[in-house]
C-alpha cells in the first residue's frame, strides 16, 4: 500500500535542504521499493507571495490527505513588515493546530564524530542522547485573549494568556512516558510551578500519570534550573517533557550541545502518529542560495518520518547509518567544519549520503 508525503520546501534555505532530503528519500524509496508517492504545496512566505496567505486551503487539504509532511523552514526579513495576522509563522502555527500535531519530538544527539564541534568540553557532551517532548498546540502561543491594547493613560500594553487544560497535559505526558519506556526510562517534567498556576496543574497531572508508568522514573525541574543543567550536566537527562514556550527555548539550547543546530531533526505528531517533519533550525535567509546550508537535519527528519509515520523502521536505520558514514568520511558543511575535515556544499553532502546508502 502506497504512502503519500507532502513536500513543503518553505523559505530561505528551505528549498535547498528539502531538495537534498528528497534526494535521499527518492534513493531509499527506489532501492527498497517502499511505494512512497509525493504531493507538493507551499507554506510560509512563498505561500503569501503566491496566494496571499501563509497557508492556503489547498495546501491544508493536501496535508490532511497525506501520511506525512516534509517541511523545510519558513519566514525571513522579506515578510517582517506585513500584517502580523498573515506572517509566515502564522501558517506554521495554523497547520500544527489544524492537524492537531500536539507532540513535538526534538532529539539532541551528539554524533561522536562531532564531539569537537560542540562549544562544551567533549567530556561533558560525549554520548549525549536527549529527547525533548514539547507540547505544540497549546500554552501561551495559542492562549486567548491576546493582543496589544491601549490603557486609560494612553500607554500601549501587550498581553498573552498561558493556559493548559488537563487533557492537553495528559496526552503529551503520556507520549513522554511511552517514549521513555523505549529509552532510558527517565522523564524530567519541566515547569515553573513556583510562580505559574498553569504549570501547577501541569505538575499535578504528570504526578497522576506517573502512577500508570511505575517502570519510568519521573522527576520535576523548574525551567530556569533546567536551562542551567543542560549546559552544566546534560547527560543527566533522558526524556524532557514540557510546554510549548519552554520547549521552544530548551530544545534550541539543547541543539547547540551537539555542535550545530544544523544536525537536529524534529517530528510533530498527532494522536495517530501522522505528522510533520522538519529540521530544528530556521530559514537562515542570510545564507540562502549560497549552497552552504547543512541538509543533515532535514535528512535525519526523513529518517524520523520513516520510523514514526510511515512504519518503515529498517529504512530509517539505513538513512541514519548513511549519515554516520558520511561523517566518518570527514565530510563537513561549514557549520560543523573543523580543521582537517573536508568542507562540502549542501548538494555534495546530499550526494554523499545517497552514495553511502
Amino acid at each position: 500500500m502506497s504512502k503519500t508525503v507532502l513536500i513543503l520546501p518553505g523559505d530561505g534555505i528551505g528549498p535547498e535542504i528539502v531538495a537534498e532530503a528528497k534526494k535521499v528519500l527518492d534513493a531509499i524509496n527506489k532501492s527498497g521499493s517502499l511505494g512512497i508517492e509525493y504531493s507538493h504545496g507551499k507554506l510560509g512566505g512563498g505561500s503569501i507571495d503566491e496566494c496571499g496567505v501563509p497557508l492556503s486551503d489547498e495546501t491544508l487539504a493536501l496535508a490532511r490527505e497525506s501520511d506525512a509532511i516534509l517541511l523545510g523552514a519558513v519566514g525571513g526579513p522579506k515578510w517582517d513588515q506585513i500584517d502580523a495576522a498573515i506572517r509566515p509563522e502564522k501558517g506554521l502555527l495554523k497547520i500544527r493546530s489544524e492537524l492537531e500535531l500536539f507532540a513535538n519530538l526534538r532529539p539532541a544527539i551528539l554524533y561522536p564524530q562531532l564531539a569537537e564541534a560542540s562549544t562544551l568540553k567533549p567530556e561533558v557532551v560525549s554520548g549525549l542522547d536527549i529527547l525533548i517532548v514539547r507540547e505544540l498546540t497549546g500554552g501561551i502561543y495559542f492562549g486567548q485573549p491576546r493582543g496589544i491594547r491601549t490603557l486609560e493613560n494612553g500607554e500601549r500594553q501587550g498581553y498573552n494568556t498561558y493556559v493548559y487544560a488537563e487533557h492537553e497535559i495528559e496526552r503529551i505526558g503520556r507520549n513522554a512516558f511511552e517514549m521513555a519506556r523505549k529509552r532510558g526510562k527517565k522523564v524530567c517534567s519541566v515547569d515553573k510551578a513556583n510562580v505559574l498556576e498553569a504549570t501547577v496543574l501541569w505538575r499535578e497531572v504528570m504526578d497522576r500519570l506517573s502512577a500508570e508508568y511505575p517502570d519510568v522514573e519521573l522527576s520535576h525541574m523548574y525551567v530556569d534550573n533546567a536551562a542551567m543543567q543542560l549546559v552544566r550536566a546534560p547527560k543527566q537527562f533522558d526524556v524532557i517533557v514540557t510546554g510549548n514556550m519552554f520547549g521552544d527555548i530548551l530544545s534550541d539550547a539543547a541543539a547547540m550541545l551537539t555542535g550545530s543546530i544544523g544536525m537536529l531533526p524534529s517530528a510533530s505528531l498527532d494522536k495517530n502518529g501522522c505528522g510533520m517533519y522538519e529540521p530544528c533550525h530556521g530559514s537562515a535567509p542570510d545564507i540562502a542560495g549560497q549552497g552552504i546550508a547543512n541538509p543533515l537535519a532535514t535528512i535525519l527528519s526523513v529518517a524520523m518520518m520513516l520510523r514514526y509515520s510511515l512504519d518503515m523502521p529498517e529504512a530509517a536505520v539505513q538513512v541514519e547509518e548513511a549519515v554516520s558514514k558520511v561523517l566518518d568520511q570527514g565530510l563537513r558543511t561549514a557549520d560543523i567544519y573543523t580543521d582537517g575535515m573536508q568542507k562540502v556544499s549542501t548538494s555534495e553532502m546530499g550526494d554523499a549520503v545517497v552514495a553511502a546508502l
